[in-house]
């Protein structure tokens, strides 16, 4: 079995003590996560924690009228429900596929109880926890003081680094959605990095030509999020 087809290909299963994996892997089950699916609306009661492998989802913030912005990105690094191990239970927050791929889900009683042990695994997510409020946090400072193209920058490498290779499925209305922008403006962005020769984009699809590229032009929002997962997230501990 491959490591994107077992739940090793979450680094945070994957950082898990060998005996607590151990006694967590007959409880996890595969899951498909199709481009656009919900995983929770806002304000819902989730029933599991999601582990993605392959897939990547956006945490979104919906407005009364319909209008929503992403407050963070999730996909193999981590996992979606924090709500149900911080207590809430739900969260105001859509959890919705912006990128097809796999994963693996845990009965929400399961991790419950896995915090009433206050053993490893309670101590990882907390872990996750804060580097996910990182995001969010600097999401926000992003979207208020730099450039869409910086921001579209941010984002492509975030998403970058939650796949494997350099290519995204992603039309640029949902891009647009994800940055709370209007499509027009996702369209300038994009055309720009294309005739800087960083990204190749066709409909839907969109290739990263020069990573390095990115990375020099987006802002300081990246490197502070990526620095963060690094230090708060071990290397993959079960095998």
């Amino acid at each position: 079995m491959t490591v994107s087809r077992s739940p090793l290909g979450n680094h945070l299963l994957a950082a898990l003590p060998a005996a607590e994996f151990e006694r967590w892997e007959p409880l996890l089950e595969p899951v498909n996560m199709p481009l656009g699916h919900v995983l929770c609306e806002s304000g819902q009661a989730m029933s599991h924690v999601y582990f993605p492998t392959t897939a990547i989802v956006s945490l979104l913030y919906v407005m009364e009228n319909g209008a929503s912005a992403e407050i963070a990105v999730v996909g193999n690094e981590g996992l979606v429900g924090i709500s149900l191990f911080m207590g809430g239970e739900s969260t105001l927050s859509r959890s919705v596929v912006q990128s097809a791929g796999r994963g693996y889900r845990l009965r929400a009683q399961a991790v419950k109880d896995e915090f009433q042990r206050a053993g490893p695994a309670m101590h990882l997510m907390l872990r996750y926890t804060q580097a996910l409020i990182t995001q969010m946090a600097q999401t926000a400072v992003c979207n208020r003081h730099h450039s869409l193209d910086q921001q579209l920058c941010r984002w492509l490498l975030l998403s970058l680094d939650r796949l494997q290779g350099l290519d995204l499925v992603m039309t640029q209305e949902l891009i647009a959605n994800m940055l709370g922008v209007r499509r027009e403006g996702v369209t300038e962005g994009a055309l720009k990095l294309q005739k800087l020769g960083l990204i190749q984009y066709a409909r839907g699809h969109i290739k990263v030509l020069d990573r390095a590229g990115l990375e020099a032009r987006t802002c300081e929002c990246y490197a502070a999020v990526r620095n963060e997962y690094a230090r708060l997230l071990p290397a993959r501990e079960a095998s």
